[in-house]
């Protein structure tokens, strides 16, 4: 009989904690996406790799709950206290929606501790369209 061949990330050969190495990442951009039902904070890095991300609902708010401000203000908690500890200084903040979480979820950031250079409100704008189709003639 053949042997087994060993499984290249098992415990025996003590490489599973090896492949993920902490990463310092200095500067940062937040998005906070604020609708009326959820509020989702996620850290990116500048070239817009996920680092962090949480929300309302995966901190355990549920239903009505999840739109009001202090589940916003406890899901950027949560997200920002992660890349604090990777070593992040600066950030950008882009806030999209019109939720109530939008203001609680920039004073959790102001009050992080983490220098913001700038903050922008992204939240898209209808201009009324591009010109509708001809009406038809029958």
């Amino acid at each position: 009989m053949t042997k087994p061949l060993p499984k290249m990330g098992s415990r025996r050969n003590g490489r599973i904690g090896s492949r993920k190495n902490a990463r310092k990442i200095p500067k940062g951009v937040i998005h906070v996406q604020a609708s009326f039902n959820n509020t989702i904070v996620t850290v990116t890095d500048v070239r817009g790799r996920v680092i962090s991300w949480s929300s309302a609902g995966t901190c355990g708010f549920g239903g009505t709950r999840r739109g009001t401000p202090f589940a916003a203000q406890t899901a950027a908690g949560n997200a920002i206290r992660t890349v604090v500890d990777q070593g992040m200084q600066r950030a950008e903040v882009m806030i999209k929606g019109p939720g109530l979480g939008r203001d609680a979820a920039l004073r959790a950031i102001r009050r992080s501790g983490i220098l913001l250079s700038f903050v922008r409100d992204v939240t898209p704008m209808p201009h009324n369209g591009c010109r509708p189709p001809k009406k038809r003639r029958v």
